[in-house]
């Protein structure tokens, strides 16, 4: 069991039969009346946010969820396709689950699949990816304002801002947290 008042980032657990993450949280000791905490949580199973207070006393049980390293196979008909690389058993999973991790993952990657009771209801990519850029344009020579960027889009469709001297064709990192460059490769 968990008190409100234990609440942390990324922390999960069981309210009403349902399965909460918390994305952010705050302490409230208001001049009059007792002390709460103010608290956004997201719903992991339908991805629904919300926003409640609890009073720092409530305990909840904490929710036990598993992460699993598997291997993106293939994507067919709106499901995508997931390896585990112990048991090599493939496993769908529509486009909710995956919707934020695969703009980051070509086929044979690995990403991190959560679980809950033996149920997949996430999918991450690797902190760090490295991607290849398909189209941007040429940068213009003596163009060379600190810290311009222009956008490029990557071999899995993603539209990424990029310093101007990368060209077409060229490998770069990217921060799959952020969405953001991080350097040439």
């Amino acid at each position: 069991m968990v008190s409100a008042s234990e609440f942390r980032k990324g922390l999960t657990f069981e309210m009403d039969g349902q399965v909460f993450m918390i994305i952010d949280f705050q302490h409230v000791k208001p001049g009059k009346g007792a002390a709460f905490v103010r608290t956004k949580i997201k719903n992991i199973m339908n991805g629904g946010v919300v926003e409640k207070s609890f009073n720092p006393t409530d305990k909840y049980p904490k929710a036990h969820i598993e992460r699993k390293e598997m291997q993106f196979l293939y994507e067919d008909g709106g499901l995508y396709y997931f390896m585990d690389n112990e048991t090599y058993e493939q496993m769908p999973l529509n486009k909710e689950q995956v919707e934020d991790a695969i703009m980051y993952i070509k086929p044979n990657d690995t990403a991190i699949i959560k679980f809950y009771k033996g149920e997949a209801f996430s999918v991450e990519a690797e902190n760090f990816v490295e991607l290849e850029i398909t189209h941007t344009e040429p940068g213009i020579k003596g163009d060379t304002a600190t810290g311009a960027t222009k956008p490029a889009t990557l071999e899995t469709g993603i539209v990424v801002n990029v310093p101007l001297f990368i060209n077409t064709g060229d490998k770069i990192r990217v921060d799959t947290r952020t969405g953001e460059y991080m350097e040439r490769l």
